[in-house]
């Protein structure tokens, strides 16, 4: 029997289907493409950003990869390693954990880049553009194999830009009382003896 995958016509129709699994999906030209789990590397990056995030706001603006952000151009969702929403979008969320352009788009998006040429474009270029175009006011792109963080604060249409590197301390726009060293951050990878 051959199997028929289902070519969606509208995010509407997307969002409705339910194919009895677990799978994350993003929606691209109508079809989706599976969304592969995370590696250890980026999970406990993102672990320990949750970490430092919960102990500033309340934990269920906290959300890790799993959270779906609906963006415009292709594909049409994207799935950040980390996300901080905005208080009134908790209550938008408990039935599923989607956030949908008409709902303004989240306080700060952290994704962390992956090894390869098309995941790093996919995180500068890609999702920097599509973040931009829904407003969202920061976007931070934690870079294990440069060993920077990038955090970009939306100016206007476009996001300035700040890097920082090891012996440097990240410091958020969104939560000035978040100080972090990028050695701390990038470390947080690392096996402990």
């Amino acid at each position: 029997m051959v199997q028929v995958k289902p070519r969606f016509h509208s995010f509407e129709d997307y969002l409705a289907y339910d194919d009895g699994t677990e799978n994350l999906y993003e929606l691209f030209n109508g079809e989706l493409i599976t969304v592969p789990p995370e590696s250890g590397t980026n999970t406990a990056i993102a672990v320990f950003l949750l970490v430092q995030f919960v102990a500033l706001v309340d934990y269920r603006r906290v959300r890790p990869h799993g959270l779906e952000l609906e963006v415009r151009g292709e594909p049409k969702n994207r799935y950040p390693d980390l996300t901080i929403i905005r208080e009134s979008q908790i209550r938008l969320l408990t039935q599923r954990n989607t956030i949908r352009l008409a709902m303004g788009p989240p306080v700060l998006v952290v994704e962390v880049v992956s090894p390869g040429d098309l995941q790093r474009d996919r995180d500068y270029i890609a999702k920097r553009q599509q973040y931009e175009a829904i407003g969202v006011p920061e976007y931070w792109i934690v870079d294990p194999q440069k060993r920077t963080v990038l955090i970009l604060e939306l100016s206007k249409s476009s996001h300035t830009t700040n890097t920082f590197a090891d012996g440097d301390d990240v410091r958020s726009p969104q939560f000035p009382d978040l100080v972090i060293p990028v050695a701390d951050l990038l470390g947080a990878n690392a096996t402990q003896g």
